[in-house]
C-alpha cells in the first residue's frame, strides 16, 4: 500500500491537472502493450496502434527500447516523467534531455540491478543516445497518442467537471474522497490500495499534483523517489459506453447520417469534391448536396481554386469531430 501524508500546506497546494500529461500517457500506453488487462477499454486504440507500428522502424524501437525501459507493474525511471511534462510534450522531452547523467544511470540500474553497466539501456546516460530516446518518444506520441488526443481531452474535461463539483461541495476533502475505489482518504493520509510496493510518502509542504490518465488502468502510480515533486496519476473511470464513440465518423453518423458524416470527416485534412466522391463512393452531385448542407450548418468552409472547390472544417466542424471521438 502507498500512503501519502498531507500537512495543512499540502492540502492548500493540491491541484488537479488541466490537461493530459503526455509523458505519463506515453508510459501508461506502453504498459497497455504488456498485458491484456483492461484491453476492452482500449481495444480500438490497441488494434490501430499495432497496425501503425507493425513492421516499421518505430515498431522495432518500441520493442527494443521503450518496452524494456517502461516495464509494467514494477519500477520504471522517474526521469522519464518529469514535472515539466505538465507544460506539454516539448517541455517534458527537454527535461529528459537535461537529466543528469548520474541520475539516469542510477535509475536505469534499478530496472535491471543484476546487469548493471552491461545493460544496453545504460547507453541512455550519454547525450547522443538520450537524443535518440527523445526522438523515439516524440515519434511514438505522434503515431499512437495524438490520434486519440480528442478522446483524451474530452474524457479529462468530463473528469475535471466532476472533480470540480466534489471540490465545490466538499472542499479538498471532497476531492480526495472521490478519486476511485482503489484510493482511500482518511485525513491526513491518502492511501493507494494494492500498490506495487509498500511505502510512505511525506509531502512536506510540496502539495500533490493529481493527474487523471486516459491510459492508466486500475492501479494509480506516482514517482518512486519521495524527494521529487509528487504526482498521483490515476485512471479515469471508463465504461463500455465510453467506447461507443471511439470512431469520430461512427459517432457523427448517429447525428447526421453515415454519408454526410463521411463527407465531414473527409474535410478534416481538406478535400476537393471529386476526392470526397471517391472516398464516399457517391457521385460528385451527391457530394455537392452534402457539402452545401454542411456549409449552411457552419461545419465546413468551401473555397474555389481554379476548376476545383476545396472543402475544409470550420472550428465548429472540428469540435464536432473532436468531441465525438
Amino acid at each position: 500500500m502507498l500512503r501519502i501524508h498531507f500537512g495543512e500546506l499540502d492540502l492548500a497546494r493540491t491541484r488537479l491537472a488541466d490537461a493530459p500529461d503526455p509523458l505519463w500517457e506515453i508510459a501508461s500506453s506502453l504498459h497497455r502493450f504488456q498485458t491484456r488487462r483492461g484491453r476492452w477499454a482500449h481495444g480500438r486504440w490497441h488494434a490501430d496502434a499495432v497496425r501503425t507500428l507493425r513492421g516499421s522502424p518505430l515498431g522495432r524501437a518500441v520493442r527494443t527500447l521503450l518496452l524494456p525501459l517502461y516495464p509494467r507493474a514494477q519500477y520504471f525511471p522517474d526521469f522519464l516523467t518529469p514535472g515539466e511534462g505538465e507544460a506539454g510534450l516539448g517541455a517534458g522531452l527537454e527535461a529528459i534531455l537535461a537529466a543528469p547523467k548520474r541520475r539516469v544511470t542510477g535509475e536505469i540500474t534499478q530496472i535491471e540491478p543484476r546487469r548493471r553497466h552491461a545493460s544496453p539501456l545504460h547507453t541512455l546516460a550519454t547525450p547522443r543516445e538520450r537524443r535518440v530516446l527523445v526522438e523515439t518518444l516524440r515519434a511514438y506520441h505522434s503515431a499512437v497518442i495524438s490520434p486519440v488526443a480528442g478522446q483524451m481531452r474530452g474524457l479529462l474535461d468530463s473528469e475535471r467537471a466532476l472533480r470540480a463539483r466534489h471540490l465545490l461541495d466538499g472542499g479538498v476533502d471532497g476531492l480526495l474522497r472521490g478519486l476511485g475505489p482503489t484510493i482511500q482518504w482518511r485525513p491526513p493520509v491518502l492511501s493507494v490500495i494494492d500498490h506495487v510496493d509498500d511505502r510512505d510518502v511525506h509531502l512536506d509542504g510540496r502539495g500533490l499534483r493529481i493527474v487523471p490518465s486516459y491510459f492508466c488502468w486500475q492501479q494509480p502510480v506516482t514517482m518512486a523517489d519521495p524527494g521529487l515533486p509528487q504526482v498521483l496519476v490515476y485512471p479515469m473511470p471508463r465504461t463500455a459506453e465510453d467506447q461507443v464513440a471511439a470512431s469520430s465518423e461512427e459517432a457523427v453518423a448517429a447525428l447526421i447520417g453515415g454519408s454526410r458524416a463521411t463527407v465531414l470527416a473527409a474535410c478534416a485534412a481538406g478535400a476537393t469534391t471529386s476526392e470526397i466522391a471517391r472516398r464516399a463512393g457517391v457521385s460528385a452531385g451527391t457530394v455537392s448536396y452534402h457539402t452545401r448542407t454542411l456549409r449552411e450548418a457552419g461545419l465546413i468552409s468551401s473555397r474555389r481554386h481554379a476548376e476545383t472547390v476545396l472543402h475544409t472544417l470550420t472550428r465548429l466542424g472540428a469540435d464536432m469531430l473532436r468531441h465525438t471521438s
